[in-house]
């Protein structure tokens, strides 16, 4: 752990053998999670993938762009992901190794930074923009993304000069039943005070168990359709200003909603149901 601190922030240390291994396809079909492209992306580019919503675990995010298992390099052939997640994983021994085999790095910008001015080219790095906050407002019948502020991401993404892509997964929110804790009860606010100090999200929720389906620790067997859209090109510039970074922003949160609005009724969701920006 100490000669290798390094490595999360500094593009990680992928290994494919790890990622193609058998389990991690099997774990896709028990719910299942699957991958699915709307355009091509070209290969001389690199790409900040932001995905939504949390959800528990942000199960989809870890599948699709950790593993192999929903076929993403044959989907896009030349490119290669990444996900960005909590620093915390890398400081638990034998975690930390498991976590950096499978493609995770640090969310923080120095990693992020490191993937996105490869030169090589065709890197893709998937960061879930709405935080451990968004993981208490996984409701199956709740559409709020914590995403009007969250606005780092961009700033990454100008001073590398990489293309945006939103990435929404239908059925994220599904894999678990949470307590209902609308913002300002007790609850809630004992949650979001938790969170701030141990940076973790205590979400009270079940599943199912190994021999139920009502209760247990096990995830539901939901599907998870994760719709990855058109990258939105991004002008290099070190030093961008608020307004270039809203302006960016605001392209971003149209472009996510067009996509959701555009599938919506392939999973069952009504026409009227809209996704909300908070």
């Amino acid at each position: 752990m100490y000669y290798d601190k390094d490595t999360p922030f500094r593009g990680g240390r992928a290994s494919e053998w790890f990622r193609n291994q058998a389990v991690w396809r099997y774990l896709a079909n028990y719910f299942p999670i699957k991958l699915i492209k709307t355009v091509d992306l070209p290969t001389d580019q690199n790409y900040l993938f932001g995905y939504h919503p949390h959800g528990i675990m942000g199960l989809g995010c870890i599948m699709n762009f950790c593993t192999n298992s929903t076929d993403f390099p044959k989907l896009y052939p030349g490119l290669h992901s990444v996900a960005a997640t909590l620093n915390s994983h890398f400081y638990i021994p034998f975690r930390r190794e498991f976590v950096i085999a499978y493609g995770a790095i640090s969310a923080s910008g120095e990693s992020l930074d490191a993937i996105l001015s490869d030169k090589r080219k065709g890197r893709c790095v998937a960061v879930i923009v709405g935080g451990a906050e968004e993981a208490l407002d996984s409701h199956a019948d709740n559409f709020d993304l914590n995403l009007k502020s969250r606005k780092g991401f961009v700033k990454i993404a100008i001073r590398n000069g990489a293309s945006l892509v939103p990435v929404y997964s239908f059925g994220e929110t599904h894999l678990y039943n949470q307590i209902r804790n609308p913002k300002g009860s007790r609850l809630r606010n004992f949650q979001t005070k938790f969170k701030k100090v141990t940076g973790i999200a205590p979400a009270l929720c079940n599943g199912r168990g190994f021999f139920n389906y009502s209760f247990g620790i096990l995830p539901h067997r939901k599907s998870i359709n994760t719709i990855v859209g058109a990258p939105i090109p991004v002008k290099q510039n070190d030093e961008p200003s608020a307004e270039e970074i809203d302006k960016i922003h605001d392209k971003y949160c149209e472009a996510l909603r067009e996509l959701f609005n555009a599938h919506k009724a392939n999973y069952g969701i009504t026409e009227e149901t809209q996704l909300n920006i908070c």
